[in-house]
């Protein structure tokens, strides 16, 4: 039977993380749970820890904060969990069936929101196959720790760290489509707007495909976010 470690990156998610942690625990009370925490101000690492996690202390961003969680982890399968999102019922049954073929070396679920929607559940089933513009962290990240290894895990980027991961697992391995789907929350496009969110993020990632630099595109991410 492989061994799990859920890696949840977190940045001042006081509101989600318990919630995210004790999801995960009550699926399988054996699955090791890491926080890696960005440099929270809030309340997150607290919780987290009494939630039932390990909390490990990170450089701010996905990339570098995933990587750390994943060094700390014992788990041979890697799942890396946004902290608005949850795993479905029967997670960790599904994957250990699947996994038991040794070709399954890389997997993400299907995405559905926490919001009815037509538009975001039309982006939501696009993002039930696999492409580079298809597969993102918020679908969950499913990865043997030897492939993970292999491909030296994320890049240090701010954004599109879960872009190159898969891109860079898919040039060795079939990415898997989980017949199960997640739900991630749709606080974003309750924010901002269903159509401005999604054109917004269009934007961000046509900067990527064009060869813009993450880093930059995440300072602009964060200019728009300030004005």
């Amino acid at each position: 039977m492989p061994t799990f470690s859920v890696i949840i990156p977190a940045l001042n998610e006081e509101s989600e993380i318990a919630g995210c942690v004790a999801a995960v625990r009550a699926l399988d009370p054996g699955v090791e749970v890491i926080v890696a925490d960005g440099g929270s101000h809030d309340r997150t690492t607290e919780l987290a820890a009494a939630a039932g996690a390990v909390v490990v202390r990170a450089p701010v961003g996905r990339g570098p904060q995933c990587n750390a969680g994943a060094a700390r982890a014992s788990g041979e399968i890697l799942v890396f969990l946004h902290a608005d999102t949850a795993l479905p019922a029967g997670a960790f049954a599904i994957l250990r069936d699947i996994l038991a073929d040794p070709r399954v070396a890389v997997a993400k679920f299907r995405l559905s929101f926490d919001s009815r929607d037509w538009l975001l559940d039309i982006a939501a089933h696009l993002m039930w196959y696999d492409s580079r513009l298809t597969s993102y962290g918020d679908q969950g990240i499913v990865i043997r720790r030897s492939l993970f290894d292999t491909i030296g895990g994320f890049p240090d980027w701010p954004l599109f760290e879960d872009v190159r991961l898969f891109e860079l697992a898919r040039a060795r391995s079939d990415i898997h489509v989980l017949p199960a789907e997640v739900v991630t929350s749709a606080r974003r496009f309750r924010a901002n707007g269903t159509i401005p969110q999604l054109l917004h993020d269009l934007w961000l990632w046509l900067q990527y495909l064009i060869g813009v630099s993450p880093h930059e595109i995440a300072r602009s991410y964060e200019r728009r976010e300030l004005a």
